[in-house]
């Protein structure tokens, strides 16, 4: 069901990076919207003790507003990197004011496009061939721009209809350039905040881009999830046309759907949210806890839900194949918080790679307990921002305490899939009962031979 592991892709050794002066221009741009956004919200912070909660609820929606704007005219600008971040902050409807959700879903799949000029030159460098002897067919409006490319609808001389993925020119270099830049304002900001420390996460985000810029990489993801579903009929993964494929332009078979948050389509189309909520989460269990092989980035823009309820996924840059013996962790690690074993939360997140700075365990216990466990003893499919609010009071008197200084990689990208999945589960209005979908797979596991050898 698996396929071997393979070595991380990494940046492309041709990408330039921008001249000097494009990079301190970006670096102006970034710094900027960290210090205007942090700014804004430290000095409320600081004054509204003195008022009623009402004025500070008021004052700290406004700055919710004033924030995303800010950050939705930056990420425009600049585009890239800063649009990812940014399609990351509007799935969170879960936990992040409506402010933020609904200013920053329009870039999803609605970034400002490439000139249909620069996308002919890239496509033409690349397959090595003119436009018109590849495809029969090509439309020169995009159906979908994102952060790092955009998506043409086409025709192949045989009659297939296809979707290409055209990354954009020198984008590589900016990513780099402006992950870096990101770090340094991390750094910053972490010696200012010293209880939130981001620039572990950082890091490992500098691990899986390279992986959203290596086509021909995402094309293997989306064969091997298309093998692993086969015997199922409720997911879609498209072809990929592996002839017309190179590490920058990606061509596969174009698959119709509806949004997986447009519920006003869903509802026309007949289609019980519901019943796309808990697929949703079906099929990511399967992903993780099966085959050991997920798709990284569920964001909206990457769903399409047909009729039955079915579930198209698309873009597999960012996918990950993690090992058995970390599987098989987080299934002890998942089935430990599920029974509310202290002893086998510690022992779980151990064998995870977890470590606190003085090696005791309460800032583990209180992070399973603030997530998935408060989750799950409230018969929630999602965590809320009352939930959130709770957490942000109490964990960091807890981390401060004995912060934690290693994270294992693997298990930031399943909580950034945890995180997407919870948002959209807040969006589809999810009664997905977590407890009663996670227990079959975590007890089938258990008692398997590798991870029962393993516990």
């Amino acid at each position: 069901m698996r396929s071997a592991e393979k070595p991380l892709p990494r940046f492309s050794s041709d990408a330039s990076e921008p001249g000097l002066a494009t990079r301190a221009w970006r670096f102006a741009n970034i710094a900027w919207l960290a210090a205007y956004v942090y700014v804004g919200y430290k000095s409320i912070q600081l004054w509204t003790r003195y008022i009623s909660r009402r004025n500070r609820d008021a004052l700290f929606r406004r700055q919710d507003l004033r924030a995303a704007r800010a950050m939705y005219a930056t990420a425009v600008r600049l585009e890239g990197l800063l649009i990812k971040a940014s399609q990351f902050i509007a799935t969170r409807a879960d936990i992040l004011p409506d402010e933020w959700v609904s200013t920053l879903s329009g870039l999803h799949d609605r970034v400002p496009p490439r000139s249909f000029k620069i996308i002919r030159r890239q496509i033409e460098t690349e397959l090595k061939r003119p436009l018109e002897s590849v495809f029969a067919e090509f439309d020169q409006n995009p159906i979908a721009s994102a952060s790092l490319a955009q998506v043409h609808a086409a025709r192949l001389p045989d009659g297939r209809r296809c979707a290409v993925k055209v990354q954009y020119p020198g984008i590589e270099g900016i990513v780099r350039a402006d992950l870096r830049n990101m770090m340094f304002v991390l750094k910053l900001l972490a010696w200012l905040e010293r209880d939130f420390d981001f620039q572990v996460v950082a890091r490992e985000v500098m691990k899986y881009i390279p992986m959203e810029l290596d086509f021909e990489h995402e094309g293997e993801n989306a064969r091997t999830i298309k093998r692993n579903f086969a015997a199922c009929d409720d997911v879609v993964v498209p072809e990929i046309y592996r002839d017309f494929t190179t590490r920058r332009v990606l061509t596969m078979e174009l698959v119709d759907g509806v949004k997986i948050t447009d519920l006003a389509a869903l509802e026309r189309a007949g289609i019980d949210k519901r019943a796309v909520a808990q697929k949703l989460i079906d099929r990511f269990c399967d992903m993780i806890l099966r085959d050991g092989f997920f798709h990284a980035d569920p964001h909206p823009g990457n769903i399409l839900v047909q009729a039955g309820p079915k579930l198209v996924f698309l873009d597999f840059g960012l996918a990950k194949d993690f090992p058995s013996n970390v599987r098989e962790g987080i299934v002890r690690l998942t089935f430990a918080i599920l029974t509310s074993d202290r002893e086998a939360i510690i022992r779980a997140f151990g064998e995870l790679g977890f470590r606190t700075r003085d090696g005791s365990p309460e800032t583990l216990l209180a992070l399973a307990d603030l997530f998935l466990g408060q989750t799950l003893r409230q018969n929630k499919a999602y965590a809320d921002q009352e939930l959130v609010e709770q957490f942000s009071d109490e964990f960091p008197k807890t981390l401060r305490a004995n912060p934690i200084v290693e994270v294992p990689g693997d298990v930031l990208l399943i909580n950034r899939v945890m995180g997407l999945l919870s948002g959209l589960g807040k969006t589809l209005d999810s009664q997905v009962n977590l407890f009663a979908t996670l227990m079959p797979y975590a007890q089938r596991l258990m008692l398997t031979p590798g991870a029962a050898t393993a516990s």
